[in-house]
């Protein structure tokens, strides 16, 4: 546990979410960083260590590139995701939703953790996807991603869309790919309509997604930032905690004194 904390803000964060009643939760990266999957642009993130590695996440290299997606796919084998399970801070927003508070969780996330530790589907919006499954570019058929991993095991090492023979990608937005339009109204909506808004383990630095935070606040609704490091919003929130969350989330949760 951090012996820094804001215990002030802490105690004035738990009666806010005790009198809340629809709350909008924003996840990235930070709030799995527990499970052992690593964040993108922290100090000691994916990106930031490799920049040459960001090329993988772009759909123009992409598509144009066969050596990019043999190397993708080899990073897909290896991806922490798959051994991943959800830790304390993803099982204090399901402690959330089933006190009836958490009304819309938006993650940036594509990890499926949120799911894996019992959120209700019906209230998570993937933003960013979900890396579970396979996408093919060209017919738009879905399929498990353990099934092209198979193949990927069996010797492919760019398999193709089964159906059409189109680029298989996994169904995650990439930069240069657009968001859902219904995922992005869905979570605007949510934004405008909640009375506490809680970023999370994000530097609040990609948009459209980041976008949520300020249309919360204009509509009248507290903002909440927990994060290890510094954000791009912390001047507009009510309160920010900085330090790790898997240990500062169920604490906010747990003793919010609801019933």
């Amino acid at each position: 546990m951090d012996d820094h904390v804001n215990e002030e803000a802490l105690e004035t964060i738990r009666t806010w979410i005790g009198e809340a009643q629809r709350i909008v939760v924003l996840t990235g990266a930070g709030i799995s960083t527990d499970s052992g999957i690593p964040d993108f642009r922290g100090p000691k993130g994916v990106w930031t260590k490799n920049p040459g590695a960001e090329k993988t996440a772009t759909l123009q290299h992409y598509i144009g590139d066969p050596e990019v997606r043999r190397r993708t796919w080899q990073n897909r084998l290896e991806s922490p995701a798959w051994r991943a399970e959800p830790n304390d801070g993803h099982r204090a927003l399901v402690e959330l939703e089933r006190r009836g508070k958490l009304h819309t969780l938006i993650t940036q996330n594509v990890d499926g953790l949120h799911h894996k530790a019992g959120t209700s589907a019906e209230i998570v919006v993937e933003i960013h996807g979900n890396v579970r499954e396979v996408t093919c570019l060209d017919c738009g058929e879905r399929a498990p991603m353990e099934r092209a991993l198979d193949r990927v095991r069996g010797g492919e090492d760019d398999p193709a869309c089964g159906t059409c023979g189109g680029i298989l990608k996994s169904a995650t937005i990439s930069f240069g790919q657009g968001l859902v339009a219904e995922d992005l109204l869905r979570s605007e909506h949510a934004a405008r309509s909640c009375d506490l808004m809680i970023a999370i383990g994000t530097t609040l630095g990609v948009f459209p997604v980041a976008g949520v935070v300020p249309a919360a606040k204009d509509s009248g609704a507290r903002v909440v930032i927990l994060n290890a490091e510094p954000t791009e919003m912390d001047g507009l929130a009510d309160a920010v905690l900085r330090g790790p969350i898997g240990a500062l989330l169920p604490r906010l949760v747990a003793a919010t004194g609801l019933q």
